[in-house]
């Protein structure tokens, strides 16, 4: 009987160290794992000639993973080009009026020179040299002018080629543009295109997720909250068993500044607690945790 009874006790004890342990060890908030998904969408129009990817592929940043027609794009291109040719061509140089002119001013000082040396032995005028000099100074006006005119005439002809060079900077971003470019380093979960599909500028063509760090949303009560810190180092539960909780290191990112009511579909540590505070917690994710898979965080502090 007394052996009996000690038995007894001691298994009441144990079931009572058991419920207080669970108490004390219990989650302080609950979630479910989400993750930065990216919908990818073409950013030109045309017909999809690559799209060299399928869900589950592992894909980097700035990888080229398809191409959209560029043929138009690369007609338009060899237009404008030829178009800047054929303006550059309308241009005219000065040369050939300057070269006459100057052929005058040289028989025009040749003269003046002559005419001085007839002024110095009394044999000409020199009303003859200041007609000589006079001359020569129009014809130094006459070739700045044909210069000026030239140079006038060509800048308004190379004026049309502003326009040009315009249009071929904004064929040469659409050129880069119908290269499909993966935005970051991720995990396709979803495929929306194929090649030969036509392509609209805006049409999602995939979704791609980083999933080497998940994030679990969770959910704080206004008395946890003042615990909570931005940075703050916790350990995130997931299931492993029926019976057992794999943990994993975690770090609040996010701590929301709005309350709002209990979701369905989250416990809180207080059933009584209405209204919540979400919380967004890091975790590198070693392969085990999916989208949309339950967690629970137990603050490192408790």
């Amino acid at each position: 009987m007394t052996s009996q009874f000690f038995h007894a006790l001691a298994l009441c004890g144990l079931l009572l160290l058991v419920a207080c342990n669970n108490g004390e060890n219990g989650s302080d908030a609950y979630g479910n794992f989400e993750a930065t998904e990216v919908l990818v969408p073409a950013e030109a129009t045309g017909k999809i000639l690559q799209l060299q990817l399928e869900e589950g592929s592992r894909l980097e940043k700035g990888q080229v993973v398809g191409l959209i027609d560029t043929t138009q794009l690369y007609l338009k291109k060899l237009q404008l080009q030829a178009g800047i040719r054929s303006v550059s061509r309308k241009t005219r140089s000065a040369q050939p009026d300057i070269a006459v002119l100057e052929e005058q001013r040289r028989n025009l000082l040749r003269e003046k020179a002559r005419v001085e040396a007839l002024l110095q032995d009394k044999a000409a005028t020199p009303k003859q040299l200041d007609d000589l000099t006079g001359q020569i100074e129009v014809v130094d006006k006459q070739i700045a002018a044909a210069r000026q005119n030239v140079g006038t005439l060509n800048e308004g002809i190379l004026a049309e080629i502003d326009p040009l060079e315009v249009q071929i900077r904004q064929i040469d971003d659409q050129l880069r543009k119908s290269y499909i470019v993966n935005p970051i380093d991720g995990t396709v979960l979803l495929k929306l295109a194929e090649p030969n599909e036509f392509a609209a500028a805006g049409k999602p063509l995939y979704k791609v997720a980083d999933l080497d760090r998940m994030i679990l949303r969770a959910y704080v009560s206004g008395e946890q909250l003042p615990h909570v810190r931005i940075g703050q180092e916790v350990s995130v539960l997931i299931d492993e068993s029926d019976d057992a909780n794999r943990s994993l290191p975690g770090a609040v990112t996010w701590i929301s500044d709005q309350a709002e009511f209990t979701p369905k579909i989250v416990q809180t540590k207080e059933e009584r607690v209405n209204l919540v505070y979400a919380i967004k917690v890091a975790v590198k994710n070693d392969g085990s945790i999916k989208i949309g898979m339950p967690g629970e965080v137990v603050f490192s502090n408790n």
